[in-house]
């Protein structure tokens, strides 16, 4: 894959930078079969223990015209710094050891048991990429939902839904400059596990057995260095969806509110029913901005304007209608 900078790298990448065994690369490898956004995201190393504190330019500096004879004041910008914190996402996974012996290779009978958790911990991280709010969760990070809550929000565009029935898609431009998501100073990328061998578990009755168990943990943050790289098309109404044309001329509006869609790696996230309404369009030859090509793989991509739609099953079809900012 394709990465941007000298420091953002794709899960897959640093797998193979970080544990050139293979035994990490095959668990990013399950993750991103199930889960779009975390095959595109890209990962930068904290700079903090805890995440990363980023500087952010609030102002810039005042220039001047110089006439002959005349001087020119000095100036300079303003920032501020900003800390993204990660949260500790953790699994236990558990088999009885004669059951997994039985099958004659205890090691891969192990790895699909453990497949459950890992799902599971797919699911939650890209629930949390969209809806974490440490306001309401501070164990999580914070992701989009919660730095684009309002109407009136920078980048965010309504599209007159009302009522619990909303949905919104997602613009991202994935740079090392623009957004990426981090992971604790010193410590690997995306998932590690532990392989914590034979030990005595119980079952629900006080009685003992011999099983393994594995240890997952993940550590993730998201950055938001530059938020006019985050879109968000907001109020979809699920209960009488749009025509399709006008989602497009909705794109249209979403794609103009970056100021540079080449700055990083750019890709629009959208629940199953959104991107369905949208694959459906792209059929019509009369849709000559959205389009179905082919990956490496040889699988169908749609694209709207050369950005893949990107299906992330953990985006809502029940969201509550956004408010202006009271």
């Amino acid at each position: 894959m394709a990465t941007v900078g000298n420091l953002a790298f794709t899960l897959a990448e640093w797998a193979k930078r970080l544990d050139p065994d293979g035994k990490v690369a095959k668990i990013v490898e399950l993750l991103a079969q199930t889960n779009e956004i975390l095959d595109d995201a890209l990962w930068v190393e904290g700079n903090l223990p805890t995440g990363h504190r980023t500087t952010v330019r609030t102002d810039l500096p005042s220039v001047t015209w110089r006439k002959l004879n005349y001087g020119v004041k000095p100036g300079k910008s303003r920032t501020k710094q900003v800390d993204d914190v990660c949260g500790m996402l953790e699994a236990y996974a558990e088999v009885d050891k004669d059951l997994a012996d039985l099958n004659g290779n205890t090691a891969e009978f192990r790895l699909s048991e453990d497949r459950a958790f890992l799902e599971a911990m797919n699911q939650e991280m890209a629930s949390t990429m969209v809806y974490g709010d440490t306001a309401i969760n501070p164990e999580r990070f914070l992701g989009l939902s919660a730095r684009y809550p309002f109407l009136d929000s920078p980048n965010v565009i309504d599209c007159g839904g009302e009522g619990d029935d909303c949905t919104s898609i997602w613009l991202v431009v994935w740079g090392e400059s623009t957004v990426h998501m981090t992971f604790p100073k010193g410590t690997k990328a995306g998932l590690s596990h532990e392989d914590k061998g034979q030990v005595t578990l119980e079952d629900g009755d006080g009685g003992r057995y011999e099983g393994y168990r594995t240890h997952y943990q993940w550590k993730p943050g998201m950055v938001v260095r530059d938020w006019r790289y985050v879109a968000r098309l907001s109020n979809i109404d699920t209960g009488d969806w749009p025509d399709p044309e006008v989602m497009l001329k909705y794109l249209v509006q979403l794609i103009g509110r970056v100021p540079n869609i080449r700055m990083g790696k750019p890709a629009l996230y959208m629940s199953q029913a959104v991107k369905d309404m949208l694959d459906v369009a792209a059929m019509s030859k009369s849709n000559v901005f959205i389009q179905v090509s082919e990956d490496p793989f040889g699988l169908p991509v749609t694209k709207f304007r050369g950005i893949p739609l990107r299906r992330v099953d953990t985006i809502l079809n029940t969201e509550a209608a956004l408010v202006a900012a009271q």
